[in-house]
């Protein structure tokens, strides 16, 4: 039986591989945001939704219309810092691992 993305859960005390891969990913762009020299409007925005992200991959199921929420936010707060870029593209490739939000 195929399950979609939105479905496979890990059992046996396991962190489910796509959270992981969101905590990296978020530990990523938090470090390169912290590191980029060059302040920008909106890089607060960035920093607390960062926060934000990094306390939902926290849980072992993230709220995922949170989290497609707080990308949105980051993504439009980088901008256009090409120096971010691929972090934020690496966010973006962790939260679509959970696919899209039930719907009710």
């Amino acid at each position: 039986m195929l399950r979609s993305v939105e479905h496979r859960h890990v059992s046996g005390g396991q962190v489910d591989p796509r959270v992981t891969e969101l905590r990296s990913a978020v530990a990523r762009l938090r470090r390169r945001l912290a590191a980029h020299p060059v302040e920008f409007r909106d890089r607060g925005v960035a920093e607390e939704e960062l926060a934000a992200l990094a306390g939902l991959a926290a849980a072992d199921t993230p709220d995922i219309p949170r989290l497609r929420r707080s990308l949105l936010l980051v993504a439009g707060a980088i901008g256009s810092v090409s120096a971010l870029a691929q972090g934020v593209r690496e966010l973006r490739e962790a939260v679509d691992q959970f696919g899209r939000a039930p719907r009710d």
